[in-house]
């Protein structure tokens, strides 16, 4: 049984445990809030753009550019997989991990090679430790600060793969930030570009007419415009998945430090009880070695 002593460091452990766990859940909380707020101001501009995209694509046609046009034979695929570069969010890196894992598993049972392409620490040791292929790392960037650069790097990088033929098809494996206590971990096409979805399309369509309302008058042609647009669209999709991890890294590591801080009050309640009752029974052994003390005198 444990001593008197033991149960009080037991107790002061957890305290200190407490604090830490507290602290942390305030610095994710604070970390959230810049996060969400960077990611809702990006949703719009991002939701504008691929509507253009999609006028100017109808137009264009989708053997304009080779970014549109699907290859018919895939031999490589690409999996950009984004996580963070520390642990303590609960399982968050689990799920995108897995879910590119299982992926992965897919292509590769259809005589596909799979390559990683890391954006995360977390995912790089994964696919170190299991032995796959990792094309490029990219570490120190959700979570952390970064910029539009960071995802036109990687969008150039997959771009330049793509048009030379090393890799046939690139997807993004991120989290969406659904709430604070819920994120999804998705897969997504990046190359080549998808077309605009039916039900997309029907959003974008006029309810009194049902007609394409987006009609932009452009200048040069809507082809020339293309060019320019698409690979800055494979970037837009990038940092728009980057901002949502982000978030829903620290919403993840907010939760989880909330969870173990009501673990450790629990646990404090616990030892508490436990150290009362130890306490009692040493007072009532003493008392009874003194009732006994006193009735051998007698």
């Amino acid at each position: 049984m444990a001593t008197l002593k033991d149960i009080q460091l037991k107790i002061v452990g957890v305290k200190k445990t407490k604090q830490i766990t507290k602290a942390m859940n305030m610095v994710a909380a604070s970390k959230l809030r810049s996060a969400q707020q960077k990611m809702e101001d990006f949703r719009p501009y991002a939701a504008k753009f691929g509507e253009v995209l999609g006028s100017l694509a109808e137009r264009a046609g989708s053997g304009g550019n080779p970014l549109l046009v699907e290859r018919e034979e895939v031999k490589t695929v690409d999996i950009i997989v984004m996580s963070s570069d520390r642990g303590l969010c609960g399982s968050f890196n689990n799920n995108l991990i897995v879910e590119a894992n299982n992926f992965a598993q897919e292509k590769s049972a259809e005589g596909k090679q799979v390559r990683f392409i890391a954006a995360g620490k977390k995912g790089r040791d994964f696919a170190r430790k299991k032995g796959l292929t990792i094309n490029r790392e990219h570490i120190g960037v959700v979570g952390g600060r970064f910029g539009f650069n960071i995802a036109s790097t990687i969008g150039a990088a997959v771009i330049n793969d793509f048009l030379s033929e090393a890799t046939d098809e690139v997807y993004v494996v991120s989290s969406e930030f659904i709430s604070v206590a819920r994120q999804v971990a998705t897969i997504k096409r990046l190359i080549p570009i998808p077309a605009m979805e039916p039900e997309e399309k029907e959003e974008a369509e006029s309810p009194a007419t049902g007609e394409y309302l987006p009609e932009h008058i452009c200048e040069p042609s809507a082809a020339e415009l293309m060019e320019e647009l698409l690979p800055r669209n494979v970037s837009i999709q990038i940092y728009s998945a980057l901002l949502e991890t982000s978030a829903s890294e620290h919403a993840a590591r907010m939760m989880a430090m909330d969870n173990a801080t009501t673990a450790c009050n629990d646990m404090i309640t616990s030892l508490t009880l436990v150290y009362n009752k130890a306490r009692q029974a040493a007072v009532t052994a003493e008392l009874m070695d003194i009732v006994g003390g006193a009735e051998a005198l007698k």
